[in-house]
């Protein structure tokens, strides 16, 4: 678990990874994983810069979290983040 909190927690501002690629940097197989432990235990993190692998964001956080990327500069195609572009060392 601290392993997924140190990945989140250095994500700089404008900047956003995947659940996988914070499993991978954390030395996890299981990117659902990151997903739990973040939602347990990440309300002091960043979470809004971990999306899906395919740049969408929670369901039930999207207005929230869509809201707190545009304001680090990240923005969104409707509801769909350029992993390309926005991608942490991409």
């Amino acid at each position: 678990m601290e392993q997924v909190r140190a990945v989140v927690a250095s994500i700089p501002p404008g900047s956003v990874l995947s659940y996988g690629d914070v499993a991978e940097l954390a030395g996890l197989r299981s990117a659902r994983l990151v997903g739990r432990i973040l939602a347990e235990d990440g309300g002091d993190l960043p979470w809004h810069r971990v999306l899906r692998s395919n740049g969408t964001v929670a369901d039930h956080l999207r207005r929230r979290q869509l809201e707190l990327l545009r304001a680090e500069g990240v923005l969104a195609d409707g509801a769909r983040i350029d992993m390309r572009h926005y991608r942490w060392g991409a």
